[in-house]
């Protein structure tokens, strides 16, 4: 209800007025940095993948990421609340990417063959891609830092790589029904990761064998031909 009304040239004011009168919708434009967020995070995260790599979780401070992505030391903590946080993150990046690169894998390799041992090369060659190829910084701090997790960011990492070896069950049951495998799934799996994950240690692309060349070593050394 009006109480006032007013005459009809009176009721739309005039464009400087309006302009003055009118109330934004929505948030606030967002500043550069806000824009950029995620990528800061990521640069972030493949920074500290890298340090926590080549240095060692707690010989790298902050700073050493910071300066890395050409941060102040302190902005880090916009993006992670601590470096245990970050740490998490690199971890859970590392763990979903080798997710996905199995994933598209085992998907090209099915589309050629359907033979267990073609899939199960498949599967190796994927493995020694993440832990040793291009990008590889992820997996192996997955594997030697996992104890400065806490144990909530620990059973979350335990699932993602339930999910990752779950992928190898069915082609090494496979294997073991035809013969080619003689040990038990669940021990071979163990023992295949273990030796596989090893090679982190001791490979040296300037000095060692390929990547193909490893694969075809690992199945020649845990599946038996007839």
């Amino acid at each position: 209800m009006q109480l006032y009304p007013a005459p009809d040239d009176a009721l739309v004011p005039p464009p400087d007025r309006a302009a003055q009168t009118k109330r934004p919708r929505g948030r606030p434009p967002k500043t550069v940095d806000e824009r950029d967020d995620g990528n800061r995070r990521q640069e972030l995260i493949r920074a500290a993948a890298r340090l926590f790599h080549r240095k060692g979780f707690h010989a790298t401070s902050t700073r050493d990421i910071a300066t890395a992505v050409g941060m102040r030391s302190g902005s880090p903590f916009y993006h992670f609340r601590s470096k245990g946080e970050l740490l998490y993150a690199v971890m859970d990046e590392g763990m979903r990417s080798a997710i996905d690169r199995q994933r598209r894998a085992l998907d090209i390799a099915k589309q050629t063959s359907s033979h267990p041992r073609a899939i199960l090369a498949a599967l190796i060659r994927n493995q020694f891609d993440v832990l040793l190829g291009p990008g590889s910084d992820f997996i192996p701090v997955m594997l030697y830092e996992s104890r400065a997790l806490n144990a909530r960011q620990r059973a979350s990492l335990l699932q993602l790589q339930s999910d990752y070896e779950s992928a190898w069950t069915p082609v090494l049951e496979a294997l073991h029904a035809s013969g080619g495998l003689r040990t038990e799934v669940k021990l071979a799996r163990l023992l295949i990761f273990g030796a596989l994950n090893w090679a982190v240690q001791w490979y040296d692309p300037r000095k060692s064998a390929s990547l193909d060349d490893l694969t075809a070593a690992a199945l020649t050394l845990f599946i038996h031909d007839d």
